[in-house]
């Protein structure tokens, strides 16, 4: 209850500064509205504008898509990575040549083939949520103790048995960690996208809309403050399922 009450006291405390900032001219309110602008846009698309209810919706759902994705990946190819050398030694050549690419680089060939539909969206925003979940499971399988194989094989498993019976298990919660931080880029890429390519319906599509208008900054920081508070609320939800499910890791959890 502290920690919630210190966060919104944050908060307050930027809407004010952010405020006076407004009103004494230091941030020019026909670029940037103060608070007291944005605030009753935001109350009335997610109150009354059904348009942007859909388009909310069309980017959750394909940032969901994404996610799932990219975690059913990442999660067995990070396990025959991180257990069998021979793939780690022939497939992390290619996996550090593509983890560097940014995913909105791709942009430009993805819309060539796929066009500016929500495939393109859900290929690039899976692509640069695959490598947190990837790595974060290869890298949990690096610190196991081999006395667990030792004992299961012992008890005769064979590999594929010992890698989703002992394996599996002991990576889970750099898996939830990795899906955490995953789910942040997936949200900005699917947004991003929206916004440079378009679209029929998203978030992005709906800023770059407004932006597009002249004296519409209200209604794009409106869509902005949207995503920022959507990327918070997934954020705290995976989060707190990873407490309920992980909490005796977590004194020992790399952020």
């Amino acid at each position: 209850m502290a920690r919630l009450a210190r966060g919104l006291a944050g908060l307050a405390g930027l809407l004010v500064l952010w405020e006076l900032c407004c009103a004494l001219g230091v941030l020019d309110a026909r670029f940037i509205p103060p608070p007291s602008t944005v605030g009753p846009r935001i109350v009335e698309l997610l109150g009354t504008d059904a348009e942007f209810a859909l388009d909310t919706i069309a980017t959750i759902l394909t940032f969901l898509i994404a996610l799932g994705l990219a975690a059913l990946i990442a999660i067995p190819l990070g396990l025959l990575l991180g257990s069998v050398r021979p793939a780690r030694v022939a497939g992390l050549t290619v996996v550090e040549f593509l983890r560097p690419l940014p995913a909105v680089a791709l942009l430009p060939l993805f819309m060539l083939l796929l066009g500016s539909g929500p495939e393109t969206k859900i290929v690039l925003a899976t692509y640069a949520a695959l490598w947190p979940i990837l790595f974060n499971t290869m890298y949990a399988l690096d610190e196991m103790d081999p006395l667990y194989t030792d004992i299961a094989r012992s008890f005769g498993f064979g590999k594929v048995r010992t890698m989703f019976t002992v394996a599996l298990p002991h990576a889970a919660p750099f898996i939830a960690t990795g899906i955490r931080i995953s789910a942040s880029i997936a949200l900005v890429v699917v947004v991003v996208v929206e916004l440079i390519a378009g679209g029929a319906r998203g978030v992005g599509t709906f800023i770059l809309e407004a932006s597009s208008g002249g004296g519409q900054m209200d209604l794009v920081l409106a869509g902005t403050v949207i995503v920022g508070a959507i990327g918070y609320l997934i954020n705290s939800g995976l989060q707190q399922a990873q407490r309920r499910l992980f909490g005796w890791t977590e004194s020992r959890e790399e952020l």
